[in-house]
């Protein structure tokens, strides 16, 4: 499981993310709120642990954010700040959990489990955007009045990745990591199952389309 860890004491985060390393997860650490939101924004999570006091942008900023651009990784706040309206905040912005420093590891440890847990369980069998929708469970993909079109597997993959979070763009990198993970192919490769979704987008008449933001990656948009 992929961990993002946004703690901006760096003797901490090391700490922190040796720890979690030996408990089987792969961790990317910031040290900042600006670099936490561009993270989160950039590839997927299975969780974010998140300080609240961080350069930059705070903790509450960068969960706001995310949950107003559709993000729904699950979010653990660690914080020094032990009032009940700063964990209230926090929840209401749309945290799953908030746990107090100092902590005991083997606390954290479980309860990033039940919240990786929580992730699992929801699970959205469709995904939409604009009028244009991706079964999960068949591969297909339709807008309404036209005959579904069936994607191959990695099509699926990499728009299923796009809709996840509509309007966030995902570089070359990650769909490389993800989809063509044997490390056989070369990044031209993205450009042309791009181009080849884009088309599929164009025979359905999707009002939806993959736009490309030069030099970082692509992403998905409605279209009014």
């Amino acid at each position: 499981m992929r961990l993002l860890l946004a703690e901006d004491e760096q003797e901490l985060s090391r700490a922190l993310v040796a720890i979690l390393k030996h408990s089987g997860y792969t961790v990317d650490a910031v040290y900042d709120g600006q670099d936490a939101l561009e993270y989160a924004q950039a590839a997927e999570y299975d969780g974010i642990l998140l300080d609240v006091m961080m350069p930059k942008l705070d903790g509450f900023e960068v969960i706001k954010r995310l949950r107003q651009d559709g993000n729904t990784t699950p979010v653990l706040f660690l914080t020094a700040r032990t009032e009940v309206d700063d964990r209230i905040r926090g929840l209401d912005l749309g945290a799953d959990d908030y746990l107090s420093k100092p902590f005991d590891m083997g606390e954290l440890l479980a309860r990033i489990r039940a919240m990786t847990r929580r992730k699992e369980e929801f699970h959205p069998g469709v995904l939409s955007c604009g009028d244009l929708t991706l079964d999960r469970a068949s591969f297909e993909l339709s807008v309404p009045g036209k005959e579904p079109v069936r994607l191959a597997g990695r099509e699926f993959q990499m728009l299923e990745m796009l809709m996840t979070s509509p309007g966030h763009v995902i570089s070359v990198d990650t769909f490389m990591e993800r989809i063509w993970a044997d490390g056989d192919a070369e990044t031209s490769v993205v450009w042309v199952y791009i181009s080849n979704l884009r088309k599929k987008l164009a025979a359905l008449g999707a009002h939806a389309e993959i736009k490309a933001t030069r030099g970082v990656g692509y992403s998905i948009h409605p279209v009014e």
